[in-house]
C-alpha cells in the first residue's frame, strides 16, 4: 500500500507543483532531511539519479545544448522560486532596472562559480541584463538547487551544476566553463577560490589576460593573499568578503540563522542545555554561538586570536582549548577557515553519538579524511 500511497501523492504533486504541494511531497517520500525542501522537485522522475547529468543529452526550448544540469524541465519550477527571490533583492533588480539600457557590462565574459541558488542567480541574470555574457558552475557539491540551475539553462546561461556532484564532476564543471573553443573569460567571479586557482593552474595564459577577479569568501581571499605575497598574482583581485555588509551581515547574522536550520534538519536534536564547543569566533562563530545561546546551550568557544578570544569572554562564553573539552561536549562546530582543526585525535576522544559539523567554507577543516 505503501507504493500505492507514493504513486498518488506523485500525481497530486504533478497536479499541484505549489510550494505546499512540493514541501508535503518531500516529507511523505521522508527524503533525507539535508535537502531543500524546494529540491522535492527532482523527485519528479526518479528515473534521472541513476544517470549522471554528465552522461545526459539534454536542450533548452531555443535548442541550445551549452549547460549541464539534472533536469531541465524543472525550470518552471526554479523559475518561481527566483521570481520570489527578486522580491527580497531589490537593490539589484533597481539597478538592473536602471542600467537594462545603457549596458555598462557589455563585453565582459565573465566565469562565476558559486553557491548555486535562487539568490545567486538574480545575481547571475543581472549581470546577463547587464551585458555580461557568464558561465557558471557551483563552489560547493551539496548546495546546487537542480529546478533552478535548471531556470539558468532555459534563459540561456550556460551553467555546469546540479546537487550532490563527485569531486571529479566538480572539478569537470569548473573546466567546462573556461575551456570554450571561441569564447575566453575576461572577469573571474568566485566564492572559496576554486575556479581562480583552476584557471590559473591550468590555463596560465587565460589568468594573464583576466581583467579582474572578484572574491566573496574568507576562504578565497586568503588564497588569494598568498597568491600575491609569492608575487603571482598579476590581475587584480577585489576582495569583496571584507566589505561591511559581507562580514558584517552574512558571515554574521546569515549563519546564525543557518545554523540551527542546519542542525535540526539533519538531526533533529534538542539543543537546550546541550554542551557545545564553537572553533572560531570570528564573524561566522559570532552569529553561530548567539544561535546556540539563545536555544539554552552551554556555549564553549576555542580561539587563537587574543581580541577574538576576549570578545567571546565578554560575550558570557568559556574560551578553552579544544582538548580539554572534548571529551564531555556533545556537538563540535568548526568555524575558523582552516584546515585540521578537529584531528583524529580529537575524534577518538569524543563521546558516542557527539555531532561534528563545519560552517567554513571548505571541508577539510575536520579531518574525516583519517
Amino acid at each position: 500500500s505503501q507504493q500505492i500511497q507514493f504513486a498518488d501523492d506523485m500525481q497530486e504533486f504533478t497536479k499541484f507543483p505549489t510550494k505546499t504541494g512540493r514541501r508535503s511531497l518531500s516529507r511523505s517520500i521522508s527524503q533525507s532531511s539535508t535537502d531543500s525542501y524546494s529540491s522535492a522537485a527532482s523527485y519528479t522522475d526518479s528515473s534521472d539519479d541513476e544517470v549522471s547529468p554528465r552522461e545526459k543529452q539534454q536542450t533548452n526550448s531555443k535548442g541550445s545544448s551549452n549547460f549541464c544540469v539534472k533536469n531541465i524541465k524543472q525550470a518552471e519550477f526554479g523559475r518561481r522560486e527566483i521570481e520570489i527571490a527578486e522580491q527580497d533583492m531589490s537593490a539589484l533588480i533597481s539597478l538592473r532596472k536602471r542600467a537594462q539600457g545603457e549596458k555598462p557590462l557589455a563585453g565582459a565574459k565573465i566565469v562565476g562559480c558559486t553557491h548555486i541558488t535562487a539568490q545567486t542567480a538574480v545575481l547571475i541574470e543581472t549581470l546577463c541584463a547587464l551585458g555580461a555574457q557568464c558561465r557558471w558552475s557551483a563552489c560547493n557539491i551539496y548546495s546546487t538547487q537542480n529546478e533552478v540551475a535548471a531556470a539558468l539553462a532555459e534563459a540561456g546561461v550556460a551553467v555546469f551544476a546540479w546537487k550532490g556532484e563527485s569531486e571529479d564532476d566538480f572539478w569537470w564543471c569548473i573546466d567546462r566553463c573556461v575551456n570554450v573553443d571561441g569564447w575566453q573569460a575576461n572577469m573571474i567571479l568566485d566564492d572559496g577560490g576554486d575556479l581562480t586557482h583552476w584557471v590559473y593552474k591550468k590555463y596560465p595564459s587565460v589568468f594573464k589576460k583576466i581583467r579582474g577577479i572578484v572574491e566573496e569568501s574568507v576562504t578565497g581571499v586568503h588564497r588569494l593573499y598568498q597568491l600575491s605575497k609569492a608575487g603571482k598574482l598579476c590581475v587584480p583581485a577585489m576582495n569583496v568578503n571584507d566589505s561591511v555588509t559581507k562580514q558584517k551581515f552574512d558571515n554574521l547574522y546569515c549563519c546564525r540563522e543557518s545554523i540551527l536550520d542546519g542542525l535540526k534538519r539533519t538531526t533533529d536534536v534538542m539543543f537546550g542545555g546541550k554542551q557545545v564547543v564553537v572553533c572560531g569566533y570570528g564573524e561566522v562563530g559570532k552569529g553561530c554561538c548567539a544561535a546556540l545561546k539563545a536555544l539554552g546551550a552551554i556555549v564553549y568557544v576555542t580561539e587563537i586570536d587574543p581580541i577574538c578570544a576576549l570578545q567571546a569572554c565578554m560575550d558570557g562564553f568559556r574560551v578553552v582549548k579544544l582538548s580539554e573539552v572534548i571529551r564531555q561536549v556533545d556537538v563540535v562546530i568548526t568555524c575558523t577557515g582552516n584546515k585540521n582543526v578537529v584531528t583524529r585525535e580529537h575524534l577518538d576522544r569524543m563521546k558516542n553519538s557527539c555531532i561534528v559539523c563545519n560552517m567554513g567554507h571548505s571541508n577539510t577543516e575536520i579531518d574525516v579524511v583519517s
